[in-house]
């Protein structure tokens, strides 16, 4: 499924979409080129899940926990790893127990399209228009954004 975004009330919307679907356990895996929009597109899910203050970018924290909203929200930023065992060190497991997860980069990770809870996007820009590729693992059938 393609979904047009074509400025940042857009980006907002489509955020609020996905928030509105969330369930413990769910993945949103964000793809894309360097300034794609996974940061931004996380930050809208974040305001629109409940999120009243900053969204720092994980870039350099790996890791940025919000565990006051229902489902709890773990936002990563996976470009720094060097091999995807590293998460073991950083205990991604422990920070994911009944939380969404957030990935940014998530092929640095490992990847997470086999998960069935992962919602796959892809941020794409050509020529003055951004989209997103979305596709659903077997348990966003029925409520995809």
């Amino acid at each position: 499924m393609r979904r047009d975004l074509p400025d940042l009330a857009a980006v907002d919307a489509f955020g609020a979409d996905i928030a509105a679907r969330l369930r413990g356990g769910d993945v949103i895996a964000l793809t894309g080129d360097l300034g794609a929009g996974k940061t931004t597109l996380s930050r809208a899910i974040l305001r629109a899940a409940g999120h009243e203050g900053d969204v720092p970018s994980p870039t350099f924290t790996i890791i940025e926990t919000y565990e006051a909203l229902e489902p709890p929200v773990v936002h990563a930023d996976f470009y720094r790893l060097e091999h995807p065992d590293e998460l073991y060190e950083i205990g991604l497991d422990d920070y994911r127990d009944g939380a969404v997860l957030l990935a940014e980069w998530p092929d640095r990770a490992g990847g997470f399209d086999e998960e069935p809870a992962c919602l796959s996007i892809r941020l794409e820009k050509r020529d003055d228009m951004r989209f997103a590729i979305v596709e659903g693992g077997t348990e966003w059938q029925g409520r995809l954004p």
